[in-house]
């Protein structure tokens, strides 16, 4: 039998998994994510964590594929990065630090990229090889897969749907430093800014009204048929739509799969971005479906362990 692990480094948590190699799942479990002196623990902590779990399951390291690793900064084909701001990182060689630490091969990986390869392998892409994942959390992230590779890009930017311009008249900065990114109205965050924008142009009745307001809370007002939430949701449907009209022009995928916190919202999400898809797609996009992922948190180190296959 062989092995691989995966790798999910966060903000927070370290997520890590093995994996036989015809992907079977069976362990995971988490480390602490210690961010101090540039995150200087973080690479020793996986490694040990990687050994102990050999050591638990009594594996010999012949057995062992390799290391997959997912990281919140582009990645460049070297296995580097300039900087993961949210770890700490600074510019790191991490592959080559991670193969050092542990004596097996090591392959990186941007998160997002990596997310959307595991639901592409086990999850709601399964079975087809031309796959874009989009993840709605605080910002909006995607992975881009063509062929069953990830999109990396000259730069390891490739992918970044989050920071494709669908307004041109934004006058508030994006995180980045651009405005009118699809960052900025399709993320949870974004979502909320949609909703106290309205409320500052409309006094029309809502449940809403008085409410400390977030994603979740609006998309709530909606299923309940709240008609100021129904009218945000479906402006938070049209920038996401028209995101995802132009990314199908341009790569023709098999399947969206549409993941992080915001996905949440389920049936709700997936209609009002599907109208606003199919009204507005190329014809020869038509066939492209729009779908929920299903890992969860999980994808990840799914993703991870599939860059080493």
């Amino acid at each position: 039998m062989k092995y691989c692990f995966g790798v999910d480094v966060g903000g927070t948590t370290v997520k890590l998994g093995l994996f036989t190699v015809e992907g079977e799942l069976l362990d995971k479990w988490e480390i602490k994510t210690y961010t101090e002196n540039e995150g200087e623990r973080i690479l020793p902590d996986v490694a040990e964590a990687i050994k102990g779990k050999i050591a638990e399951k009594l594996l010999k390291a012949e057995e062992i594929c390799g290391i997959g690793v997912g990281v919140p900064a582009p990645v460049d084909k070297n296995g580097a990065i300039e900087r993961a701001a949210n770890v700490g990182w600074m510019a790191k060689e991490i592959k080559k630090e991670l193969e050092e630490l542990t004596g097996f091969p090591c392959v990186i990986g941007n998160d997002a990229n990596v997310a959307a390869l595991g639901e592409m392998w086990k999850g709601a892409g399964e079975g087809e090889k031309d796959l874009i994942m989009v993840t709605l959390g605080t910002g909006v992230g995607g992975g881009i897969i063509i062929d069953g590779h990830a999109v990396v890009g000259a730069h390891g930017a490739g992918g970044e749907i989050g920071h494709i311009t669908v307004r041109d008249d934004e006058t508030e900065a994006c995180g980045c430093g651009r405005k009118g990114c699809l960052e900025q109205y399709a993320s949870a965050t974004g979502l909320v800014r949609l909703a106290k924008r309205y409320f500052e142009k409309n006094t029309k009745n809502s449940i809403l009204t008085g409410k400390e307001i977030t994603a979740k809370e609006v998309f709530d007002a909606a299923k309940a048929g709240d008609a100021a939430a129904l009218e945000i949701t479906e402006e938070f449907g049209a920038y996401l739509g028209q995101a995802l009209v132009n990314l199908a022009a341009t790569v023709d995928p098999a399947v969206f799969v549409i993941g992080g916190g915001v996905s949440k919202a389920g049936d709700i999400l997936l209609e009002i971005v599907r109208k606003y898809f199919y009204d507005h797609a190329f014809y020869g996009n038509q066939k492209t479906k729009i779908t929920l992922a299903t890992l969860g948190n999980d994808a990840g180190i799914y993703g991870a362990a599939k860059q080493v296959l």
